[in-house]
């Protein structure tokens, strides 16, 4: 039996089908390329092999316990999340523990959720410094004052506190009301042509513009230098998101809001030349950098007094930024907040009708506005409930140790969220019910707990114009409630967030306006 398996076994052949047939199998050509080439295929896909793997452990390695993807998308990490963001993708993130990780396009980031955490990181200055987003030196330029650090912006600040004193802003508040019921009027010939509930969004925008360019810079702007700004500041506001593409190539949003900034520096450096020749011929100041020229001659000024016109001008443009967007988001859920909350308009009513005593054509001044605690009570707790700013990126200059068992690594981004801290239930009782009346009671909760009140930063940085802010939207609803009726139509979008560097109702906010019939 074996030697006749062997015979067999000998006596085989491949049949000449099985042959012919590996003629015609298609061999891959890097696999037949010749020997040199295959070795740079196999060398180059090594290394691409080698470097995702190292991107991963890296991701790991910084990431250590906290909670975050155990592994990121290579090369862009949560790139595609960013690019519209949500705030139900915000709070998972946030409520997925008081420190978090995350990666995009290789920047690492660490997110803050709890007020703790969050304050720690606004008052380390050593540690770290803001960043705004990734693009935001490019846009604003790397020398604004905004990004000084250390001695030279608490001197700096120093300087600019003195441009929001009580006598200062009683300068501005005439500018605001008369530009207001500028707006407000043609908002009700605009309803009156056309009824329809229409988006308030941009015209909000419109008239923030105008105010913040007149208050800054009064008369030493002309109508079309305003409305080149006006026009081209979208351009900035869209480039300011949380993360856009890196590199300013021509055609991509980085790059559109240099060129607009770049516009919009030539106009405020003349209006900071003209502002110094009117104060040098003897003129009353009658905007901000009026006020800016004039205190510096004062005999008690201590402060720094050689700023150029471009440092002036970044000043205003960084208090544009600052005031643009912010102010704007909080104006518009101002007004819906006021409509949704009939209860509260009511009160607001009441209280703009006792102040006016019957003159709603009196311009408002400060000592109206010190009677208006409601109205400023409202204003308060609609900035808390929808904060226009949820966090603020910094960068660490150097290891971060944030808590006792994790240091956040050089050069990593570490963002502070507020949202948490707004709505901690333990400070705000119900934090998601709009309540004015937390805010008028001195010993109540609220009140006694101001480090959680993060709408404006805390620390080094906090935002420099908080009160001028806050003025501007109360001043704009007061007017608005004394002089119109007005409607919010309320649409499936309307309680949805939409966020373009600051908050936003989707739908715009819609609303109809109609003069108010006083009795």
């Amino acid at each position: 039996m074996a030697s006749a398996l062997r015979d067999r076994s000998s006596s085989a052949v491949v049949p000449s089908i099985t042959a012919d047939a590996l003629d015609h199998i298609s061999i891959p050509s890097f696999l037949s390329a010749p020997a040199g080439t295959a070795t740079w295929l196999y060398t180059t896909l090594a290394i691409v092999l080698g470097l995702l793997a190292l991107e991963q452990s890296v991701y790991r390695y910084k990431k250590r316990h906290l909670p975050g993807d155990n592994w990121t998308i290579p090369i862009i990490g949560k790139f595609a999340d960013s690019v519209k963001p949500t705030m139900e993708g915000y709070l998972k993130q946030w409520n997925s523990g008081a420190l978090s990780a995350l990666s995009v396009f290789n920047i690492f980031i660490v997110m803050a959720s709890s007020n703790e955490y969050s304050r720690k990181i606004l008052n380390s200055p050593t540690h770290a410094e803001p960043c705004l987003v990734y693009s935001a030196k490019q846009i604003l330029r790397p020398d604004n004052w905004v990004f000084l650090t250390g001695k030279v912006h608490v001197e700096y600040r120093r300087v600019l506190n003195g441009l929001f004193t009580r006598k200062a802003l009683g300068i501005y508040v005439g500018i605001q009301d008369q530009i207001t019921r500028k707006y407000l009027k043609q908002w009700l010939a605009d309803a009156a042509a056309d009824p329809s509930p229409k988006p308030i969004m941009m015209t909000s925008r419109d008239l923030n513009m105008e105010t913040s360019l007149r208050v800054f810079c009064g008369e030493h702007i002309d109508d079309a230098a305003a409305r080149e700004i006006g026009e081209k500041y979208w351009s900035i506001t869209v480039a300011l998101e949380l993360v856009n593409f890196p590199l300013a190539l021509p055609g991509t949003k980085v790059y559109r809001a240099i060129q607009c900034r770049k516009a919009a520096l030539k106009h405020l450096e003349r209006a900071a030349a003209l502002s110094k020749k009117a104060m040098a011929a003897g003129k009353e100041p009658e905007c901000m950098l009026d006020h800016w020229v004039r205190s510096m001659e004062e005999p008690t000024y201590k402060g720094r007094k050689d700023f150029s016109d471009l440092e002036m001008a970044m000043v205003v443009f960084s208090f544009l930024f600052a005031s643009q967007d912010a102010m704007s988001s909080g104006l518009i859920y101002g007004f819906q907040h006021l409509t949704d909350h009939p209860e509260i308009l009511a009160k607001v009513r009441e209280e703009q009708d006792r102040v006016r005593a019957g003159d709603y054509e009196r311009p408002v001044t400060l000592e109206m506005l010190d009677a208006m605690p409601y109205l400023r009570a409202f204003v308060r707790e609609s900035l808390r409930v929808k904060p226009p700013v949820t966090m603020v990126p910094y960068k660490t200059l150097k290891a971060f140790p944030i808590s006792d068992d994790y240091t956040v690594p050089v050069g990593s981004m570490v963002i502070p969220s507020f949202y948490n801290s707004l709505h901690d239930p333990e400070v705000f009782p119900q934090p998601d019910e709009l309540s004015p009346e937390r805010w008028l009671d001195p010993q109540g909760s609220a009140n006694q707990n101001p480090k959680n009140y993060l709408v404006f930063g805390s620390g080094p940085h906090k935002c420099i114009g908080l009160e001028y802010a806050m003025m501007n939207m109360a001043l704009v609803l007061a007017d608005a409630v004394a002089l119109m009726d007005f409607e919010h139509v309320r649409t499936e979008e309307s309680d949805k967030v939409q966020i373009i560097a600051t908050l936003f109702p989707q739908d715009g906010c819609l609303m109809k306006f109609r003069p108010r019939v006083h009795a």
